[in-house]
């Protein structure tokens, strides 16, 4: 009887142990601060949204640079700006490839 009772803590341990390592797990891959600096449009390949859920603290945008990832203030003019060039951007693209498959068909 005690040890089925040790078996049944051991199991338990372990499953708080591991939900501990999946949660912060989880919570490296959020943006916990902004970036103070500006980024130029350029350099900027993509972005992505980031909301307040489950262990990502504040609202931010990711902006996709060559070899790395940079967190900012989704309410800060610069951000706005970043956003606004990268969506110009994919819409001259689109327009673009657009025209090219109509005059080649």
């Amino acid at each position: 009887m005690a040890s089925s009772k040790v078996c049944l803590l051991a199991v338990l341990c372990s499953l708080v142990i591991l939900t501990t390592f999946i949660g912060s797990a989880h919570s490296a891959s959020c943006c916990m601060m902004y970036t103070t600096r500006r980024l130029p449009c350029q350099r900027l390949m993509g972005y992505t949204i980031q909301t307040i859920v489950n262990s990502c603290d504040i609202n931010a945008v990711i902006f996709h640079l060559p070899g790395r990832f940079v967190c900012a203030n989704p309410l800060s003019t610069s951000t706005q700006r970043g956003i606004k060039c990268l969506d110009e951007r994919r819409s001259k693209n689109s327009q673009i490839t657009a025209k090219n498959n109509t005059t080649s068909a």
